[in-house]
């Protein structure tokens, strides 16, 4: 409890630090009909880019409030004046169940990652994608193992339309009863529709492979709605 706490007050001072997007979504599907939301940054300089993201889900697994905290932060030193660019990365995070009067708490592995990305973009940044080769060391669980994302952006429609997301697929052994699984995939398409510069209404597709907590493939839509300082 007290490490969602924690990550509950860092997402606060983010946020009135000037965090670049809020986003908040209405998850559906089957098991479950939550909500969750993000804070987003990305911020680049004449050395590279920021990055970071922080979400919380709300009344997963019977919890009333915050069921789980998790962030990522990334940075990212352009080398010379090439597409290529160093890229270090935290990740990290922590969660509550709830089953009856039974409950407690977990930590999702910190993990660490470092490698090569190289990014095209047009030329006014109406489009773009980057891709990722990275070393991912995952604590408790792989001491080597390692991970390949793609990020993108496309603005379409004079900015009306926006498509965005991104892929990641990494090596981590997961054990489900007794069957064992030794690869992640997960992507998180977004289409946005913008009402105006700040405001946008859309949805978010979340498709994933043994990624939390579910063995194999996992599909969970849902509806969305962002505000852009």
């Amino acid at each position: 409890m007290k490490k969602i706490l924690l990550f509950f007050t860092m997402a606060v001072l983010v946020m009135s630090a000037g965090a670049q997007n809020i986003q908040l979504l209405y998850n559906t599907g089957k098991d479950y009909n939550n909500l969750t939301s993000t804070v987003e940054m990305f911020k680049p300089d004449k050395l590279g880019s920021t990055f970071f993201f922080i979400d919380f889900s709300y009344g997963v697994g019977g919890v009333e409030g915050v069921s789980s905290a998790y962030w990522e932060i990334a940075r990212a030193f352009t080398i010379a004046k090439s597409p290529f660019a160093f890229h270090v990365e935290y990740n990290g995070g922590a969660g509550q169940w709830k089953s009856g009067e039974i409950s407690g708490a977990y930590t999702i592995n910190n993990a660490w990652l470092t490698g090569l990305e190289y990014s095209i973009n047009a030329k006014d940044f109406s489009k773009g994608i980057t891709f990722q080769t990275l070393y991912k060391y995952i604590q408790g669980k792989n001491d080597a193992s390692f991970q390949l994302t793609a990020v993108w952006y496309l603005h379409a429609f004079n900015h009306k339309l926006s498509f965005d997301g991104f892929a990641d697929f990494w090596r981590e052994d997961n054990m489900f009863g007794t069957n064992k699984t030794k690869y992640v995939f997960l992507a998180q398409p977004q289409l946005w529709y913008n009402l105006s510069k700040n405001f946008s209404l859309g949805t978010e597709i979340q498709f994933s492979t043994n990624f939390g907590g579910v063995e194999g493939f996992d599909i969970m839509p849902s509806i969305a709605a962002r505000y852009t300082f």
